[in-house]
């Protein structure tokens, strides 16, 4: 959500970071409401002020046994009339909250423009994608042989767009889960959290999936939202508290199921894990003071390298360019593993910098170290990583000419010591 006072002070500047984003200029319109806004409240409080007066005529006039009829009459027109002014600056209320509100995040300065993730920019790499030495077989095809991953299974149980995972693969992907969230609660000092996996509307709308989001998730019949990613209650863990400065950073993380009605995806990554309505997740969030973010934001994504790092996979750190940042972000990082199946880099994990934007629709603030001061915490949220697509990465560049897979070390605790699954 974006301040109003911001737009009053700088509406070309307003537009223009709206422009980056491919929208057209909005400030007029807003401004323009916020104007008759502002307009009806000086005059509520004038006639406020007036039947104020007109209260303790009245009462004095009682009091002195005078009639007291005319000035009665006059409150009664000014009560109708405020009443009248009251409907109308709520309605404006409203229509500004909606403009607000379906307006994305500004940009960090440092994002590169571009209309879409052919303008965004590789920052790091670590390690190559290799050859293997054959032609690579695909995740899909790798599971399927091995007998361990049954797309038809859960068709008809459930529909496109689910799996079956048995068996060895089935504990390769509790075991990678398990391995993130002890390295990140272990090593890099998150706090492992329980969070619900459904939402109510408040939860979705403070953290930027509601209303803009709300054809890509699941509803049930109460009125309530399957979490699309545990950023949604892990970050309103903040939501209409005032946190003392002296306890930021927060940094909490969940490994949840997460739920995607993929609307849109029409077409898209059919075959296969790398899309699917229901998948596993770590996810990193983090609650700061605004000096602090840009650092987290750093140290973020490093948590989340640290992963694919010590499974041995081939990724680099992306800078999205404008046309692809998301809808609250001020600024991500995608970090991308190598596929050798589809010889393509894919996105793991995004870690993003929402600013105040989230933390302004939440309610969510800090109190300053010296006690004088309130202001808008930055919140901050990144996969630690996807769950799903990491099996894959694990599967498909780890495999072997034979069709079986070899178990990264790291894993082999979490798996009986088993390091390789099919063939020996």
């Amino acid at each position: 959500m974006h301040d109003i006072r911001a737009i009053r002070t700088d509406p070309a500047g307003f537009d223009a970071a709206m422009a980056r984003r491919g929208l057209p200029p909005v400030s007029a319109d807003v401004l323009a409401l916020d104007t008759e806004r502002r307009a009806l409240l000086t005059t509520q409080q004038e006639k406020q002020a007036r039947r104020n007066a007109l209260a303790r005529e009245i009462g004095q006039g009682k009091r002195a046994g005078a009639d007291t009829t005319a000035l009665e009459t006059q409150a009664a027109a000014l009560r109708t009339e405020t009443e009248t002014l009251e409907r109308r600056t709520a309605e404006l209320d409203d229509a500004i909250k909606r403009v607000l509100e379906a307006l994305p995040n500004i940009l960090d300065a440092d994002v590169p423009d571009g209309a879409d993730d052919s303008a965004n920019v590789v920052l790091a790499r670590h390690g190559e994608p290799c050859d293997l030495g054959f032609a690579p077989k695909e995740h899909f095809e790798l599971g399927e042989a091995l007998g361990l991953m049954d797309f038809a299974a859960a068709a008809k149980m459930a529909g496109a767009r689910f799996v079956v995972l048995r068996g060895a693969l089935a504990r390769l992907e509790r075991a990678l889960g398990q391995f993130m969230i002890d390295l990140h609660t272990r090593e890099h000092g998150y706090t492992e959290t329980a969070v619900p996996l459904l939402v109510n509307d408040a939860t979705a709308y403070g953290t930027d999936k509601l209303p803009k989001f709300g054809d890509t998730m699941f509803s049930t019949t109460d009125r309530r939202w399957l979490i699309p990613t545990a950023e949604v209650p892990l970050s309103a863990l903040a939501m209409d508290e005032i946190i003392p400065e002296r306890e930021l950073p927060w940094r909490v993380t969940a490994l949840t199921p997460c739920f995607r009605s993929e609307a849109g995806a029409a077409g898209r990554d059919t075959r296969g894990m790398l899309r699917q309505h229901q998948f596993m997740k770590v996810e990193l969030v983090s609650v700061t003071h605004p000096d602090q973010s840009v650092a987290e934001q750093e140290r973020m994504a490093a948590c989340a390298e640290k992963v694919l790092h010590l499974l041995e996979l081939p990724s680099r750190r992306v800078v999205l360019a404008s046309g692809d940042t998301g809808f609250g972000a001020a600024r991500t990082f995608d970090l991308e593993v190598w596929l050798p199946g589809q010889q393509m880099w894919r996105e793991i994990s995004s870690c993003s910098n929402c600013r105040d934007f989230q933390a302004r629709r939440m309610n969510a603030r800090f109190r300053a170290a010296d006690g004088k001061g309130i202001g808008f915490v930055h919140t901050l949220n990144g996969s630690g990583v996807a769950v799903g697509r990491a099996l894959i990465a694990v599967m498909e560049n780890h495999q072997q000419a034979d069709g079986s897979i070899l178990i990264p070390r790291v894993l082999w605790p979490y798996m009986g010591g088993l390091e390789r699954i099919g063939t020996a």
